[in-house]
């Protein structure tokens, strides 16, 4: 486990991300955006987290191809962090998920 600015490192994982789905329930128009948000739901779900964080690349990797028409899957890496918040008095736990590209 190794520390940084970010908090504690606790689980790294890689996913491929089917986004297939995403052609058949929405329209042509909003189908980029709507990966990013299935992105995001499916990290939630499958990291338990509070917060997720997705860098540049993959929201690039996403868009590339225009709105219409994003990657029908996609290789992530998960990075699972464990940060302490002070608020008012006392310490809370706070699990930050950061997605980038896997190789």
């Amino acid at each position: 486990m190794s520390k940084s600015d970010e908090g504690e490192l606790v689980l790294e994982r890689t996913y491929i991300i089917p986004l297939r789905k995403i052609y058949h329930i929405t329209s042509r128009r909003k189908r980029a955006a709507r990966a990013i948000r299935f992105l995001r739901e499916f990290i939630k779900r499958h990291m338990k987290c509070d917060v997720v964080k997705i860098s540049n690349e993959v929201n690039e990797y996403i868009w590339s191809r225009g709105i219409e028409k994003p990657p029908r899957k996609i290789k992530v890496k998960a990075l699972k962090y464990r940060r302490l918040v002070k608020e008012k008095e006392e310490e809370k736990e706070i699990y930050e998920v950061k997605v980038e590209l896997a190789q």
